[in-house]
């Protein structure tokens, strides 16, 4: 549908601006003339049928500069379309940039910041987007924009945590991978050759060096199968993860994996609480806020038990008694809920849970990185010295049938 910008002439003869969807110019302007105003100006931003712009996805720490930055200048008394032009001056971010300036034009020709926003859904979510409709009905748009800064940073660091913790273990792991490649590949048909020159034939090879062998020459012949059959596994298993279905069993499988399933639980939690928490300091109804919250917490399961709860209190239950019933919400966490609910500090309970589970978090990743490490370069040497053992064991009857030829 065309999107128009349009001016008009309100009652008290004050000239209006804003943007709206039509079919037509004409019934645009009939729209407006039912409401007893006569429009001035009509401009088409936006034909019938015409693709909206993308411009792709923006980093959460920049976001979180920018949500800063937008609070200090609307705070100073600064007008929304100053502080978007200025602050699309100075960033960095070729992509934030291009938005602000889109989000700006949209803001002075008449749409509300949050709508003009919503028109780019990859980069502000529906928290984002919630959070600024409360600082604008509220008339605390600063303030919203403090917390949604807060937020942010504080989803940017336990995201920068997790990363952190685990780098060691995968580049461990990369390495281990690299080296057990390169002796399966190159070494170890190089030593099959001298096994051969020796005079050793295939029943006198022992079973672990003709497992490599075989391995060995497979990898060598049949590489392009095994890359095919991998790319065919990773695109499997994206198309059923894609799915409503693929998504639960792999989000449910993620709660149940051993170690790592408690750490993504945690995870969850601490997302719940902060995001819950920080919707309802702004001032957004409950339900909206656990159907935002819903969309957010980053597991479909977590994500039904939370929408099964909003259900539950539409009907006039407790917030605590559903999450219970779902089994997913620890007693504490419910614990804390009601006495929040009951006290009327529930975001300030929220907050708390947020901060016991993100320091959980940090402990439990510094628990596992401690154990992760020798654990991988234990298995790397197994792997490494299965392989040495492997080659060597020849040898033994190669000397032993040059001790028997000697005894002779």
């Amino acid at each position: 549908m065309p999107v128009f910008t349009y001016t008009f002439r309100d009652a008290s003869g004050g000239t209006q601006k804003g943007t709206a969807e039509a079919e037509s110019e004409e019934i645009l302007r009939k729209r407006f003339e039912e409401q007893g105003f006569t429009i001035t100006e009509v401009t088409m931003i936006k034909a019938k049928g015409a693709k909206p712009k993308r411009y792709g996805k923006v980093k959460l720490g920049n976001l979180a500069v920018f949500c800063r930055q937008f609070s200090t200048m609307v705070d100073a008394g600064v007008s929304l379309v100053r502080c978007l032009d200025v602050l699309a001056q100075q960033t960095q971010d070729p992509k934030l940039k291009k938005i602000l300036i889109d989000v700006g034009e949209r803001v002075e020709g008449g749409e509300s910041l949050s709508r003009a926003m919503q028109r780019h859904p990859r980069s502000f979510n529906n928290l984002f987007i919630g959070l600024i409709r409360a600082g604008e009905v509220g008339g605390v748009l600063e303030e919203s924009l403090q917390r949604l800064s807060h937020f942010l940073e504080k989803d940017v660091e336990l995201r920068r945590k997790v990363k952190a913790a685990m780098t060691y273990p995968v580049l461990v792991f990369v390495l281990a991978v690299g080296i057990t490649f390169f002796l399966v590949y190159w070494f170890v048909p190089q030593w099959a050759v001298i096994l051969t020159d020796l005079g050793l034939k295939a029943e006198d090879i022992p079973a672990p060096t003709q497992f490599l062998i075989s391995l060995a020459d497979n990898l060598k012949n049949n590489w392009w199968i095994m890359l095919l059959s991998l790319i065919a596994i990773i695109f499997a298993y994206r198309l059923f993860v894609s799915t409503r279905f693929g998504r639960r069993v792999a989000d449910r499988a993620k709660l149940k994996v051993p170690v790592f399933g408690k750490l993504h639980h945690k995870i969850c939690m601490a997302r719940f609480s902060r995001t819950m928490g920080t919707l309802l300091t702004s001032g957004v109804p409950i339900l909206q806020a656990m159907e935002t919250v819903a969309g957010t917490v980053g597991n479909t399961i977590m994500s039904d038990a939370v929408m099964e709860a909003r259900a539950r209190i539409r009907e006039g239950d407790r917030i605590g008694e559903p999450l219970e019933a779902s089994r997913l919400f620890p007693p504490m966490v419910v614990h804390m809920i009601g006495v929040g609910e009951e006290s009327g500090s529930l975001d300030f309970m929220l907050q708390k849970i947020a901060d016991f589970y993100e320091a959980e978090v940090e402990s439990t990743l510094a628990s596992l990185t401690a154990a992760l490490e020798p654990i991988m370069i234990v298995g790397l040497g197994f792997v490494v010295g299965f392989i040495v053992i492997s080659m060597f064991l020849p040898l033994v009857r190669v000397i032993e049938r040059l001790s028997s030829g000697a005894g002779d």
